[in-house]
């Protein structure tokens, strides 16, 4: 059996949900029908350098929120997929579009949403507190819960085992 190490040496692409893994999952719901959700700034900080380091990021999420889009908007992803009904179907399409090979995409997924693209990408990852299904399909299981710093987690396992973390640009936003 492959250790899931020697898998992330060829991710040239990034895809993750939102809800669960880019937060915790909690939604507060203002009375104007808003939803709130917080951020890891962590997490932030590994996805803009990814994009620096001209990796593919891209989001795919069931929920939609202007605030989410503006959020990625500032972290240069220019990729995201917001009110997904069908998720496998916006992976398969962006995997096309793109000529992408699915072993060199990380995806993080935490719920039964994210199964069918979590049982075709390359490097299936979730976070700690993902639903067991998911867990099962996965071939790294982050330390960290989702919106607790799990996407910092294997972007910066990526990075690492390829020789991009700690250098010049990592030190500016």
């Amino acid at each position: 059996m492959i250790n899931y190490k020697e898998l992330l040496l060829h991710v040239n692409t990034f895809i993750f949900d939102y809800d669960g893994v880019l937060t915790d999952g909690t939604v507060l719901l203002m009375s104007n029908g808003d939803a709130l959700r917080t951020a890891n700034v962590k997490d932030g900080y590994a996805l803009q350098l990814a994009v620096k380091k001209n990796y593919r990021i891209a989001i795919i999420s069931g929920a939609y929120s202007e605030s989410v889009k503006r959020r990625f908007e500032a972290l240069n992803v220019q990729d995201i997929f917001l009110g997904v009904d069908k998720k496998i179907d916006i992976f398969n399409e962006y995997l096309e579009k793109h000529k992408l090979d699915p072993e060199n995409v990380l995806y993080m997924g935490d719920d039964i949403p994210d199964y069918e693209i979590m049982s075709r990408a390359g490097v299936p990852t979730c976070p700690a507190d993902a639903a067991e299904e998911i867990k099962n399909v996965s071939k790294y299981i982050s330390h960290f819960a989702g919106g607790r710093g799990c996407v910092r987690d294997v972007i910066e396992q990526v990075l690492k085992i390829q020789g991009k973390w700690m250098n010049d640009d990592a030190y500016h936003w």
